[in-house]
């Protein structure tokens, strides 16, 4: 039921992080991954270019929309056009990746497709990030949207929420111990996830043990979201 063998993966913002630990446990699982990132060539922002790597590929199976980014600041600080970035980023391109990803997924009988949300997501989160909270707002509710539309064409659609992660979108935080404190204050079972954590929910979502799973939005989040 965890087997992906013959499966053919995309993960968008693969080089390192999160998406880095995805790769890795997709080929565990006997996947073939192809990452779509800017390190490696691809903005994911620009339709144009993601079209163009969908277009190479010529089929797969599943969608990892993870490529993200946060602008960490008060509202009142933030300016439009910090706004739209992250806003393009973590919301615009998730909509853009699978509306792309739609035809391929449906030429193979059915797909998976995971978008990374965030407990800023299901929460009022705990630092100003307005941005980064309503573009993962937006997440959940894309999630819930195109599960029911791509239902009929066996695409399933699902999102992982994490809890703070250590990587680099988070270093200005594990870097101050004031914050770390604070952070820590408010995750019950004492520990943060890691990378690899994340992924396993990833990757679970995509194998045929998640068949029956579509629309939801699936903390790891060490218990933040039960206060």
């Amino acid at each position: 039921m965890f087997d992906l063998r013959g499966k053919v993966a995309v993960v968008t913002g693969g080089a390192k992080g999160i998406g880095a630990a995805t790769v890795k446990l997709f080929e565990k699982a006997g996947a073939k991954v192809h990452v779509l990132d800017i390190v490696s060539g691809c903005d994911v922002t620009d339709s144009s270019a993601v079209k163009r790597e969908l277009d190479k590929l010529g089929g797969f199976d599943i969608l990892v929309n993870n490529a993200g980014r946060a602008a960490r600041k008060p509202a009142v600080d933030l300016s439009a056009r910090e706004w739209g970035e992250v806003i393009a980023l973590n919301l615009t391109a998730v909509f853009e990746c699978s509306r792309l990803a739609h035809p391929y997924l449906k030429q193979r009988g059915g797909g998976s497709i995971v978008n990374l949300a965030s407990i800023m997501g299901l929460s009022g989160g705990i630092f100003p990030n307005a941005s980064y909270q309503a573009s993962k707002g937006g997440v959940v509710n894309l999630t819930r949207a195109l599960a029911l539309e791509w239902a009929a064409d066996n695409i399933r659609v699902n999102a992982v929420a994490p809890t703070f992660v250590r990587t680099d979108l988070t270093v200005p935080i594990f870097s101050n111990p004031e914050l770390t404190k604070r952070v820590m204050h408010h995750t019950p079972l004492g520990h943060l996830p890691e990378p690899e954590e994340i992924a396993a929910a990833i990757v679970y979502l995509c194998t045929p043990a998640a068949r029956s799973i579509t629309g939801i939005t699936l903390p790891v989040d060490s218990g933040f979201l039960a206060r």
